[in-house]
């Protein structure tokens, strides 16, 4: 008995003089920026207007990414931006729905390289998902994507050639209409870390490749975010 109470003294001893194992830091993102998404449909809404639009309204979509920094596919993207333009057959963002055929294009920053206009478009296949599975087109444009976020003032803005244009502003008390207003639908992307409604004062986009055009001024259908990957 006294030998097997040795024992189990000396195996709590060594237990105790092994080497605690450091917590693994968490790792950095490899990519962070900015995202604007502008919607034909309202998203900061009530029943009363959603319920309205459904089916109708909201198969359109602009989704822009700037990268602040960071490397996608091991090339750098600093300072690049991508948009996706979307057409789909049903209101996107319903809730547990994924409308069953979206067309898009891509946009992509005049300013990159061969290797990083390549790197741009899988970057916003992966975060776009579904939404962007059957890309018609990739262009390329001259890009501006401006964000300046701080209280109410959310004065974005993104150009990307003639094909994209939106400008937005913060929500104020004239938006409420139905007095009960609410974020409807959630953003399409992935991965983001923050985001916000506003209403874009300009939304549009006028080119070749999915049937149709639109410009919308006014529209509660706007979100202001961060991502990180």
């Amino acid at each position: 008995m006294k030998n097997r109470f040795l024992f189990a003294m000396v195996a709590v001893a060594l237990i105790c003089t092994l080497p605690t194992l450091a917590a693994p830091k968490p790792q950095a993102p490899q990519i962070t920026g900015q995202y604007l998404e502008s919607r034909t449909a309202d998203i900061y809404t009530g029943p009363c207007i959603a319920n309205s639009e459904t089916n109708l309204a909201g198969k359109q979509a602009v989704m822009a990414w700037h990268i602040d920094q960071g490397t996608w596919t091991n090339v750098d993207l600093s300072g690049l931006t991508v948009v996706a333009v979307v057409n789909a057959t049903d209101t996107l963002g319903m809730d547990g729905s994924v409308p069953s055929l979206a067309h898009s294009i891509l946009i992509v920053d005049q300013a990159a390289t061969t290797a990083q206009r390549t790197a741009l478009v899988n970057f916003a296949e992966a975060q776009g998902g579904a939404i962007l599975s059957h890309v018609m087109a990739v262009e390329v444009a001259p890009m501006k994507f401006e964000t300046n976020v701080g209280g109410h003032h959310m004065a974005s803005s993104l150009t990307a050639g003639t094909l994209v244009r939106v400008t937005t502003r913060g929500l104020n008390d004239g938006d409420e209409f139905c007095h009960n207003e609410d974020v409807y639908y959630p953003p399409l992307a992935a991965n983001l870390t923050h985001s916000m409604p506003a209403v874009a004062t300009e939304s549009g986009y006028h080119g070749n490749h999915l049937g149709m055009t639109w410009t919308e001024n006014e529209r509660r259908g706007v979100f202001v975010g961060t991502f990180a990957f």
